[in-house]
């Protein structure tokens, strides 16, 4: 454990980040596995609202730097793939 003031402070706000940045995660990762799972389950009209979702939450973790933006952009682009193989 640290013994200076501001080296407690940097443990405590590292942990509430780490906090923060491993929910953004979760979430689009949940919103990911939802997406997938509705694709190979076949309900096309599901899996396009569920792709709405998961690239607002993909966006998101762009956003707070969570995951890279060319990271995001493939993400994103994979998940349109699928979606388009599975209306054809």
């Amino acid at each position: 454990m640290p013994n200076i003031k501001s080296a407690i402070k940097r443990v405590s706000v590292i942990e509430k980040k780490t906090m923060r940045n491993n929910m953004i995660k979760t979430g689009y990762r949940t919103a990911v596995k939802k997406f997938e799972q509705a694709i190979e389950a076949g309900n096309v009209e599901e899996a396009k609202t569920l792709f709405v979702a998961a690239t607002k939450k993909i966006d998101q973790a762009c956003t707070k730097g969570v995951i890279v933006k060319n990271t995001a952009a493939r993400k994103k682009s994979n998940l349109a793939k699928k979606l388009n193989a599975a209306m054809a």
